[in-house]
């Protein structure tokens, strides 16, 4: 398998390769708190309306930004920028000049490996659908993300 992402800036790599990067955890479609005094972001297991919770396949990727305004859309140049992108993202990895992990889909070949290392939260998670916007403080994530 060709390693496309070495030795290229995320800027350099073709839209087909951007996409390729990307392990389908789901986490960036996690609900987060911002702490208003420390700034710490702080994830919880509420993912967005559009996410399947049972796959980590948004229901509408190439709609998400018109249906939800606040899908925030990754680009090459705001990677770093975005501290609370969990240290497992692909991208971010990439843009430090990390290694993808030995799970990621593109080292094993098969998209399963995320979901095999737990790093995926397909069967975790629950939709915004079902949770109150004043309960999102009961589903912070305890375990260090």
């Amino acid at each position: 398998m060709e390693k496309f992402w070495i030795g290229k800036t995320l800027a350099q790599l073709t839209s087909a390769q951007w996409e390729a990067l990307c392990d389908g955890c789901g986490r960036c479609c996690l609900q987060k708190l911002k702490n208003p005094t420390t700034g710490k972001v702080y994830y919880t297991w509420v993912a967005c309306f559009l996410l399947d919770t049972k796959t980590c396949y948004c229901k509408d990727y190439d709609q998400r930004h018109s249906i939800v305004p606040d899908c925030l859309e990754l680009k090459p140049d705001t990677i770093l920028k975005l501290r609370w992108l969990p240290k497992t993202c692909a991208y971010r990895r990439v843009a430090e000049g990390n290694p993808l992990p030995d799970w990621h889909p593109l080292i094993t070949g098969t998209p399963d490996s995320v979901r095999t290392a737990g790093i995926a939260i397909c069967h975790r998670a629950v939709s915004e659908e079902h949770v109150h916007p004043d309960d999102l403080e009961n589903f912070i994530i305890k375990e260090k993300f």
